[in-house]
């Protein structure tokens, strides 16, 4: 599947008008969609059979009266390059976001929409993550990437963007569903990080252009990204945080919620402690996640490390030994001088050919996070 072709131009329309009709939302699309079978003859049906429905009286002038220059701008956004609607009736619809409560019967993609089906792991967090927070979202995902699991999370300043950079710092692809009209980037400060995730991933939206970031919209997108994914992992999260709201939905759809540990003395660690208490797989490394979701990527035996094998032959003996003095998480380069008593010279030239090699990655800080182990 491809942004390359969009459906039938006349039934385009129409969803176009149904997904923008006020009011209606996913609850009240999919039961036009189940009494009528496409958004054609849901939008030209008679009151009468609308409310028979089951469709509030206070809708029937949105449905009468499709928001049609509305649709003609969600028609230019689509000529652009990469980017289509894929519908609810389409054959390509994720099939596990159609096992959620309140479908969206669209989704607005830019990128490559056949990662849609690809097998998830959701990477949420705390927008004001601490650094070694930002540094374990980053490694994580990095290391889940190359182990074949597809990162979503919702583009947010903090873990999200954290998620992300560390998916394609591996070489691989992300996913981010956002909370506006994908004609828009929200927050405005990861604009750039949006233009590579729709180069080399894909940016989805149940919402049409134009749509703002407004507060309601964000529990919206959450279902989402815990709907598409195997499973939710949670870095860093406060009390009463979106991300818990995250985990929430995930059990509600029946998806697992693992939960990385911190201290007992930061806010940010209090979240991500009640989701443990309440059952949550507590997460120190790669390895907790991939017991439980690595059969569903193909993976029958996690291995030791918890981390597929790779060979090591390319590696002298001073790389060799300086990769296996990282642990989980991110290392400091003075961190490293300690553990291997080598010259910074030594230590410098082992880490820029690790680096070179996509062995290693370094963070924002200066710090380095192994993202392919032995």
């Amino acid at each position: 599947m491809t942004c390359d072709v969009n459906t039938d131009p006349a039934a385009l329309k129409h969803w176009l008008a149904l997904v923008r009709a006020p009011g209606v939302g996913a609850a009240y699309a999919g039961r036009l969609l189940e009494r009528f079978g496409n958004p054609e003859a849901a939008l030209r049906a008679r009151p009468s059979t609308w409310k028979a429905a089951g469709i509030p009286e206070s809708l029937y002038a949105g449905l009468k009266n499709p928001d049609w220059d509305g649709v003609e701008q969600d028609l230019k956004w689509l000529t652009g390059e990469r980017r289509c609607l894929v519908t609810l009736n389409d054959p390509d619809y994720p099939e596990r976001l159609r096992e959620i409560s309140h479908v969206p019967p669209a989704l607005f993609c830019q990128g490559n929409p056949a990662l849609l089906s690809s097998p998830q792991l959701a990477v949420v967090g705390a927008r004001s993550a601490t650094p070694q927070g930002l540094e374990i979202a980053a490694g994580l995902a990095a290391e889940l990437t190359r182990c074949g699991l597809l990162i979503t999370s919702g583009l947010a300043l903090g873990i999200d963007g954290a998620a992300h950079r560390g998916a394609l710092s591996a070489g691989g692809a992300t996913v981010a569903v956002c909370a506006t009209g994908l004609d828009r980037v929200y927050p405005a400060r990861h604009r750039e990080l949006a233009h590579e995730i729709a180069g080399k991933g894909l940016l989805i939206s149940e919402f049409p252009t134009g749509t703002p970031p407004l507060a309601e919209h964000f529990p919206r997108r959450n279902r989402l990204i815990s709907g598409l994914s195997l499973g939710v992992l949670v870095v860093e999260a406060a009390p009463q945080s979106g991300s818990l709201i995250t985990a929430r939905l995930a059990l509600e759809q029946g998806r697992e919620v693992f939960a990385v540990p911190g201290s007992i003395h930061s806010p940010q660690s209090r979240g991500c402690h009640a989701l443990i208490r309440q059952g949550a797989k507590l997460t120190e490394s790669v390895r907790d996640i991939l017991e439980e979701l690595g059969p569903r990527v193909g993976m029958d035996r996690v291995p030791a490390d918890g981390v597929p094998s790779s060979a090591a032959s390319d590696l002298d003996p001073v790389q060799q030994r300086v990769l296996e003095a990282f642990g989980f998480g991110a290392t400091t380069f003075d961190t490293l001088v300690e553990r291997l008593s080598l010259s910074v010279e030594a230590l410098s030239s082992a880490l820029l050919a690790l680096e070179l090699q996509g062995r290693v990655t370094l963070m924002p800080g200066g710090a380095y996070v192994r993202v392919q182990h032995e």
